[in-house]
């Protein structure tokens, strides 16, 4: 059987470093010249089976040490080259195996040196935030990557945008739909530009929800989706298509840094163009007023789902004609937020949003159910929310899709115009008559200070932590 050759000259090295020899002393141990030696060191020769188990017998080594690949190491050092202000610099895996497997402590150092930088800007984030929420204005700011600014500006401002909305009525004139917009949908595309519409099994599109082929002209969609987002997705590529040049317009008045950033907004305006096209700003405004918000009687009268619904909420901020401002935020069950908007943009410095104990993380125990909660914050500020898992693309049986619930939020002051105050517990308590007694919530555990909360997952920014040794409270994390 042919020799198995392996190269681990920096291993060699270590090894040799650690306990305390010469190469002319190792070689001699080996009974190989120390110039051999030397060039295994280098990876100029490779390790045999026979060099190993000689290895193995004279310096004690388990043969897996020599053999050890720099997985974990080649991994760190991924994320760290992944980081906005290196991304330009990303070797490729054999330079940073060499890194790893050369220079391991350096390694280590390097991850080390990334992770505190990492929860420096964490901290200095927080900071600014609650900087923020005082009315300092900051100019602190940290390497984003493009989605990060997307998310962030799309959050900042209303959820509105009124040359959409224009843009998707005088579409809607042109279809005709009546009571079936995606039958009028694909007569559009196929009639106009020659594209036809096609649902294709899971295992023809693996990978993809919807995907435009523009040789042969046809625009697939994956089966996984519900009905639902199947029309969703028709309905955006014919509204990126439709109204380019509003989207154009909007991007730019978004003014992002980058090509990447742009692109994403285009596919977040596409969506917003699609729920505006699926759910009609007059229509679906009266509808919701009627049913006072009613989200389960909106998606059935629109033929859209819960979350399409729950969305178009709060984008009803047209000009004199203006809804309840809703605030959504959606969230995966490990507690990523990867959603956020707002009728008048997400209530970041008023909210927060990264509570644990809001019941949005409640949701996924108890799935499909519609959760309702007032919350305060520690200012007084008061909150109706309400939270419900979403269903989401459809796994095989094999897999397992991430699953996401969506919180939708309001100031308390209009709980009279929505159908979900009457599931609050009513209270006498307070100041107020029949108040309704309120979840005490934070902004996020960093940036809150309620004392002996048992929900409490880190430490605050703002108070040095208690470390008295005769007393425990009931948090994890004690502070003064």
């Amino acid at each position: 059987m042919a020799d198995q050759k392996i190269f681990a000259g920096p291993r060699i090295r270590r090894i040799r470093n650690a306990k305390g020899l010469t190469q002319t002393a190792m070689a001699e141990g080996l009974g190989i010249s120390p110039s051999y030696l030397n060039l295994i060191e280098r990876n100029q020769r490779p390790l045999t089976v026979q060099l190993i188990l000689k290895l193995a017998s004279v310096y004690k080594i388990e043969p897996e040490e020599l053999q050890a690949e720099a997985g974990g190491s080649i991994a760190a050092l991924r994320e760290v080259f992944a980081d906005p202000l290196l991304s330009g610099e990303l070797p490729g895996d054999q330079e940073l195996l060499e890194i790893a497997e050369g220079a391991p402590n350096a390694t280590a150092a390097v991850v080390k040196l990334f992770r505190a930088y990492k929860e420096q800007a964490v901290r200095l984030s927080d900071l600014s935030e609650l900087l923020a929420r005082e009315g300092h204005a900051t100019s602190l700011s940290s390497a984003r990557l493009p989605i990060d600014e997307v998310r962030e500006t799309f959050e900042r401002r209303p959820n509105h945008f009124a040359r959409l909305e224009e843009e998707t009525e005088a579409f809607a004139q042109v279809l005709q739909p009546g009571d079936d917009l995606l039958g009028a949908l694909k007569d559009w595309l196929r009639r106009d530009y020659g594209i036809v519409v096609k649902v294709l099994p899971v295992a023809t599109m693996p990978n993809w929800r919807r995907r435009y082929d523009r040789h042969s002209q046809r625009l697939f969609i994956s089966e996984r989706l519900s009905p639902f987002d199947q029309l969703r997705e028709v309905a955006m590529e014919a509204c990126l298509i439709r109204c380019q040049v509003a989207v154009a317009a909007e991007i730019q008045a978004l003014k992002l840094s980058s090509d990447e950033a742009r692109r994403l907004a285009r596919f977040e305006l596409g969506r917003y163009a699609a729920h505006a096209l699926m759910m009609p700003y007059q229509a679906f405004q009266t509808a919701a007023i009627r049913a006072r918000y009613d989200i389960d009687v909106l998606r059935s009268r629109f033929g859209v789902s819960f979350e399409q619904a729950a969305n178009r909420l709060t984008m009803l901020q047209r000009s004199g004609s203006a809804g309840v401002p809703f605030f959504m935020m959606e969230i995966d069950n490990a507690g990523h937020r990867f959603r956020r908007a707002g009728a008048q943009g997400f209530p970041q410095a008023r909210f927060g949003g990264g509570c644990p104990k809001l019941p949005v993380h409640a949701a996924f125990a108890n799935p499909g159910q519609i959760l309702v909660e007032a919350v305060e914050m520690p200012d007084g500020a008061e909150f109706l929310t309400l939270a419900r898992t979403l269903e989401g693309p459809q796994g095989a049986f094999s897999e397992r899709p991430r699953r996401t619930a969506i919180l939708l939020g309001c100031d308390i002051g209009f709980m009279d115009e929505i159908v979900y105050a009457a599931a609050l517990p009513a209270g006498g308590a307070g100041g107020k008559a029949a108040r309704v007694p309120s979840t005490p919530i934070g902004p996020a555990c960093r940036l809150c200070e309620r004392v002996g909360c048992l929900a409490r997952a880190e430490p605050p920014i703002t108070r040095p932590l208690g470390l008295d040794e005769m007393v425990t409270g009931l948090s994890a994390f004690d502070f003064q």
